[in-house]
């Protein structure tokens, strides 16, 4: 690899990481985010002005979503809500799960659990359920896949209903 393609990933990783870490200098721990910030994670892929960022971004070894829940969900209070996120790459990726832009922390919340299962040697499946959904729940939900070479992010908007007994 050239240098200057070595300055331009090195410059694009430190730009994530930057993007990453909040005032405190702690990844995902911001607690001062209002909702108008929150950005719909759509994946990050498609076509870059120069050819080292589409490299990165596009490297057949970089975390890919393959498979994950719809984009708009409603449901009910009180009832089980699960999200499910599937990712591919190598190294095989982490599964991180965010709920309106804060990465959701398993000791902040007893009422949400994350399953992972590693399927083969490239794939992950990470399962968000949350019992019982309160209205507390509603809001924007993202999965994000992470390796060595590249990110991918879905979002999952979510808004409950009242079921009534007739």
């Amino acid at each position: 690899m050239s240098t200057k393609k070595c300055i331009v990933v090195v410059c694009v990783v430190i730009l994530l990481l930057v993007a990453v870490v909040n005032v405190n200098g702690k990844r995902g721990r911001g607690k001062t985010r209002s909702k108008n910030k929150i950005q719909i994670g759509l994946p990050i892929t498609g076509k870059y002005r120069d050819p080292e960022s589409d490299q990165y971004y596009n490297h057949n070894d970089g975390a890919k979503i393959i498979m994950a829940s719809h984009f708009d969900y409603e449901y009910v209070l009180g009832h089980k809500i699960i999200f499910v996120c599937v990712a591919r790459g190598d190294p095989r990726p982490q599964i991180t799960w965010f709920k309106d832009g804060v990465e959701l922390y398993y000791h902040y919340n007893h009422h949400f659990e994350v399953h992972e299962w590693k399927l083969g040697v490239d794939r992950i499946k990470s399962k968000l359920e949350i019992d019982p959904g309160t209205q507390m729940d509603a809001g924007v939900y993202e999965c994000s896949a992470d390796n060595n070479y590249s990110i991918d992010r879905r979002s999952f908007k979510t808004d409950f209903s009242i079921a009534f007994e007739s």
